[in-house]
């Protein structure tokens, strides 16, 4: 027997692979199926089944291709309705793998149709449990998900988890393995672990939700604090229930060189979004006019998702040779419309004389001398709300970076003629505020180099901690 875990770091996603006997399954795959496919191959194993925890919210699966490569089965549990062939398992239902076999445990609560896939060894011992978005590391899936379903609330369906975790996963043997499909940093549930293996026993001692008394207090403990889930989920799901087009197509069309005077005509477009990858520091110092910048060494694929309109073409400036890496990145979250990359990046525009833009860095030591002396400074905190609340310079304005995918409705009361002081915690997320800003008409904007990090330690920047004021 041979399992391994797959982790996919910028989405914090997690897919397996496991084999016995010269059979294979997958379980959760990512979009790009190379990956299994090789490892099928270099381990001379036939790929026999598919397994689906849910329809994820937060990737587009690669289930149909991997299907259509392999021949291998789509399995998801009870209550699944996708528009394509799949099985439809049901509850308690074994799948052989060689000399293991996989056992479909039905566990409603995340999704309606969401379940965990039990995995016993050759003796058909219990050894290790797949749980999809039903039990993470140090949590559980969050149950406003599925909430375009009316017949159940955030609250009925946390109810709903908190019977299938206590019916079917509880009871399991202490020295299972618990293979989730998220790890830290994932908006499927509010308090991952960075870890991503544990065991039934070390989940019972130490993760918060199932410290649960009953039912009650489970549904208060992960209904409490929620933060707005991404706006890209409800799109991904409806994917991944209906079906995408071939990545390949999709490389095929994104791979596409575009010259520079082909490049400037397509920007005129405003169905066309210039989208930049490069890192922060590239970027700031210098851009196509009416970029957004997103960058790959970042949680790049989610905030494209939560930002980046998906009825739009995309027009790419990377880093040379990191044109695919983008296109596939993109893909995982549901992005299909790439019509090709900038040739030659940034450097081919700016060597051919074409106008540019930038982004002013100013350190923190800079803002806290600004902040006594210009009377027109309006400091843009663009972290979370739970964040901003935490601790913020007085005076402060919170635009969340997840809800700048309308920033005219943030700017309308900012006199564009005021200077804009823009951070965030580290850095990255307000460079994409400043390029989002700037693409608005905004251009007397600063960005503060090392986020609220370097604020603190600054002097002479008051600070609020809830109505306190800390100097």
């Amino acid at each position: 027997m041979y399992v391994e875990q797959i982790y996919t770091g910028c989405l914090s996603e997690a897919s397996y692979y496991i084999e016995s006997d010269g059979e294979a399954a997958i379980i959760d795959p990512m979009r790009d199926i190379d990956m299994y496919l090789g490892m099928a191959k270099d381990r001379n194993a036939t790929i026999k089944y598919i397994f689906e925890t849910h329809f994820h919210a937060d990737f587009v699966s690669g289930h149909i291709d991997l299907s259509q490569a392999t021949g291998a089965p789509i399995i998801y549990g009870p209550n699944a309705k996708p528009s394509f062939k799949a099985t439809i398992a049901k509850d308690n239902q074994v799948f052989t793998l060689g000399k293991i076999s996989i056992e479909i445990l039905h566990t409603p609560g995340h999704t309606m149709e969401s379940s965990c896939f039990l995995l016993r060894d050759e003796d058909q011992k219990p050894y290790a449990l797949f749980t999809g978005d039903t039990l993470f590391i140090g949590d559980v899936g969050r149950p406003d998900l599925a909430q375009q379903n009316a017949l159940y609330t955030a609250t009925d369906l946390a109810g709903i988890m908190y019977d299938s975790i206590q019916e079917k996963i509880i009871p399991l043997p202490d020295d299972v393995i618990i293979y989730p499909a998220h790890g830290a940093g994932s908006s499927c549930g509010k308090n991952l672990s960075t870890d991503t293996v544990s065991t039934i026993k070390e989940q019972k001692e130490s993760n918060y939700a199932l410290q649960a008394k009953s039912r009650g207090e489970f549904i208060t403990l992960v209904t409490d604090g929620l933060s707005a889930p991404p706006a890209y989920f409800p799109i991904n799901a409806e994917i991944n229930k209906k079906g995408y087009s071939n990545l390949d197509d999709i490389l095929e069309k994104g791979l596409t060189p575009i010259s520079v005077a082909d490049f400037k005509e397509m920007a005129k477009n405003p169905d066309n979004i210039i989208l930049d990858t490069r890192s922060q520091e590239a970027f700031t110092e210098g851009f196509v006019p009416g970029s957004i910048f997103i960058g790959l060494d970042g949680r790049f694929a989610e905030w494209a998702g939560s930002l980046l309109p998906f009825d739009k073409t995309l027009i790419l400036v990377t880093d040379p040779g990191q044109e695919k890496e983008t296109i596939i990145r993109l893909a995982r979250v549901g992005f299909d419309k790439i019509n090709g990359y900038l040739d030659g990046g940034y450097e081919a525009w700016k060597n051919a004389g074409e106008r540019s833009d930038l982004i002013i860095n100013i350190p923190a030591d800079e803002l806290a001398m600004d902040y006594h002396f210009d009377e027109d400074i309006v400091v843009v905190d663009v972290r979370n709300e739970r964040e901003f609340g935490d601790q913020h310079i007085r005076k402060a304005v919170n635009f969340p970076l997840n809800k700048l995918v309308d920033p005219a409705a943030y700017l309308s009361d900012i006199d564009d003629n005021f200077n804009l002081y823009i951070h965030c915690a580290g850095g990255y997320r307000s460079v994409i505020a400043c390029s989002l800003i700037k693409k608005q008409g905004f251009h007397n904007l600063r960005n503060v180099l090392g986020g609220f990090k370097e604020i603190k330690e600054a002097t002479n920047i008051p600070l609020e901690h809830s109505k306190e004021t800390v100097n």
